[in-house]
């Protein structure tokens, strides 16, 4: 079976070394696609053996729907040599429990039958008591707080034809939320607060532009929109893992919003009030 994953970035360096360094482990860097939004030459550094593709960055309008487009044209010749095609934001990692499947192929196989996945969404972030991080370190073996999340449970893999849309796939007759059980969608971006305040800081220049069609108040406002997470982190009670799963695997997985407006289908955006801690399996993930 043949995999590959894409993804596309501008500057966020640190976001990019960890999904680097997590899929090449699972399918090989060979086997990685980085778009790059405006070219950008320490891409290539830190993703040595990736395919990098770099596009103009002259004109921000349309900003989702122009990326959107973009990345399902890439998708759809990438489905010509590939089984599989894994898209995700540079800070969101795949992450499968070992005691479900032993690969992405395993996986894969196992749910052939369908055109695309979702996954469990997790808000993964940095709490007091953490430790800094070296750049090279893998942020799931430093960080284990989280919290469950409906708006990052997002379709994340897809066969040929199967276009990804607003976090789920294009509405069609026949499409179906498959959101299997032990397979999570790590959201990195409270991860590490460094690495935060520099990704925050391109997030309010692009939202900031004249064009129409750029990203609204939470990229525009992203240190408030920040704040306003790790407040309500802070104050979260804490739940065991197996509760919070089950908890969350139940308000999302089996409720889908089909929007007819927007041809999408999509995870219902649930939101949680307590946090948990990740399994030990997460740090080999």
């Amino acid at each position: 079976m043949k995999i590959c994953a894409i993804t596309m970035v501008y500057r966020d360096y640190w976001a990019l070394s960890q999904w680097y360094a997590h899929y090449s482990r699972h399918l090989g860097s060979d086997n990685l696609f980085i778009v790059a939004h405006g070219a950008d030459p320490r891409i290539a550094t830190i993703c040595p053996r990736a395919n990098v593709i770099a596009v103009p960055r002259t004109d921000l309008a349309g900003f989702d729907r122009m990326r959107g487009q973009l990345l399902n044209s890439i998708q759809d010749g990438l489905g010509v040599i590939y089984d599989w095609v894994i898209r995700t934001d540079a800070d969101e990692l795949i992450c499968i429990d070992p005691a479900h499947y032993a690969s992405f192929a395993d996986l894969f196989r196992s749910h052939r039958r369908y055109n695309a996945l979702f996954a469990l969404g997790l808000n993964i972030a940095e709490d007091v008591e953490d430790g800094t991080m070296k750049a090279t370190d893998a942020a799931l073996t430093k960080r284990s707080n989280a919290v469950f999340s409906g708006h990052y449970s997002k379709a994340w893999a897809v066969r040929r034809g199967t276009h990804l849309v607003r976090h789920g796939i294009g509405l069609t007759k026949d499409a179906v939320m498959v959101m299997p059980e032990g397979v999570y969608l790590a959201h990195l971006k409270y991860a590490s607060i460094d690495a935060l305040a520099d990704a925050n800081a391109h997030r309010s220049e692009i939202a900031s532009g004249k064009e129409n069609g750029l990203p609204g108040s939470a990229w525009l406002h992203a240190d408030k929109d920040a704040m306003k997470f790790f407040d309500m982190f802070q104050k979260a009670a804490m739940t065991e893992w197996s509760a919070a799963k089950a908890q969350a695997y139940a308000a999302i997985a089996n409720d889908p919003v089909r929007d007819e407006t927007q041809k999408v289908l999509r995870a219902r955006s649930a939101t949680f009030d307590s946090r948990t801690v990740l399994p030990e399996w997460f740090k080999y993930c």
